[in-house]
């Protein structure tokens, strides 16, 4: 196709299935964006990424300005033949990063000044800047620059916030311009607050953008006030849009967020789990860290086709982690993806097919079994 478009197919109660179509393939949703920050999705190659069933991955607009830079990107073909990846990929507009630097930056109206966290050079990042960035490296859905409001904030707090990145998010359309294929999101802001949010939503859908985020969640609210606030926060924002919970998690997490609307999910999870020797499963955490495992011939779970399940014991995923090696790391990110991408799989049949219900109930009935002790 030559544009972006989103089309809804099935629902079940609030929930949808549907699919993004972009220029560079369609996103089945609800989907789950493999975070590959730095132009990478640490430990996989693109092929294996895509293997796992994944339509889109996420790139960090903070990163790449500041490593290899986004003029760089461009001369080398943009960031998809860069990293080589030729699907969709979603650029996170890089006010979460600056945010979490804390005394290493000045918020002020026009935007962020701040210092690099690898040389210490100043740098500055506002909506025309962020959007100028993210043009340069190719990105196909562009994110709107925001401050990501922290927890916890008072009221007064999260309204500054929110009306701040509210001006920002129309200079960040006024500079996104007219880029047939490409998409705008917005992201709405306001914390816990209901009022908030729909006011946050309000101006969002005045604006008009081609999708719409659920941005300050995830920062520490914990997830009962987190789902409390998707009680209310997907049906703010228009319904014949995507809407994206930025940062977002857990299995559980996504479960319940898919089953108050919304479509689109990206976590670092996964992958940083991966990293640090912890493989999740349909009934929870493996630690392949334990001795337990260092005699365990089983796969991490019989039912996985996961490369690493079907070719790897614990046995072995316990040695080389402990050695250090290389390939505990890949394999058990390979893992971490496919349950990702096989669980958004399920997520998809089940709304398609009216039987979601029945889904989260033996979704959470096999997570209830516990953390597979005996595993």
């Amino acid at each position: 196709m030559t544009g972006f478009a989103f089309e809804i197919l099935a629902r079940d109660g609030r929930a949808r299935t549907g699919v993004i179509g972009t220029p560079r393939g369609d996103v089945r949703t609800p989907a789950f964006m493999p975070v590959g920050t730095a132009a990478t999705v640490k430990a996989m190659l693109p092929e294996s990424v895509r293997a796992t069933g994944a339509d889109v991955v996420l790139g960090n607009t903070y990163h790449l300005m500041l490593r290899p830079g986004a003029a760089r990107v461009a001369r080398l073909g943009g960031l998809h033949r860069f990293m080589n990846w030729d699907r969709p990929i979603l650029t996170d507009s890089g006010g979460f990063q600056v945010m979490s630097l804390a005394d290493l930056r000045k918020l002020t109206e026009a935007g962020v000044t701040f210092r690099s966290h690898v040389d210490g050079s100043p740098h500055m990042l506002s909506p025309e800047t962020s959007m100028a960035i993210q043009r340069q490296v190719g990105s196909d859905i562009v994110m709107a620059f925001d401050e990501c409001t922290p927890h916890p904030a008072t009221r007064a707090q999260a309204e500054a916030s929110m009306r701040l990145s509210m001006r920002w998010a129309r200079r960040s359309r006024d500079a996104f311009g007219d880029r047939p294929g490409h998409a705008l999101f917005g992201i709405q802001q306001g914390s816990v607050f209901e009022d908030l949010r729909a006011e946050s939503a309000e101006a969002l859908a005045g604006i008009g953008f081609d999708g719409y985020a659920i941005g300050g969640l995830a920062v520490g609210e914990g997830q009962a006030a987190m789902l409390r606030v998707l009680d209310f926060a997907p049906g703010q924002l228009p319904a014949d849009k995507p809407r994206y919970l930025m940062g977002v998690g857990k299995p559980d997490d996504i479960v319940g967020a898919v089953l108050r609307g919304v479509d689109m999910f990206d976590c670092v999870l996964p992958t940083r789990s991966g990293r640090t020797g912890q493989a999740l499963t349909r009934r929870g955490a493996v630690n392949i860290k334990n001795a337990r495992h260092a005699d365990d011939p089983r796969p991490l779970d019989e039912a996985c086709g996961c490369p690493c399940c079907r070719g790897y014991s614990r046995a072995y995923l316990h040695h080389v982690f402990k050695a250090g090696e290389i390939i505990a790391a890949m394999l058990l990110t390979w893992h971490n993806l496919h349950y990702y991408q096989e669980l958004m799989a399920g997520l998809r049949s089940a709304i398609g097919g009216g039987r979601l219900a029945a889904f989260v109930d033996g979704f959470e009935a096999v997570r209830a079994e516990g953390d597979l002790s005996s595993l």
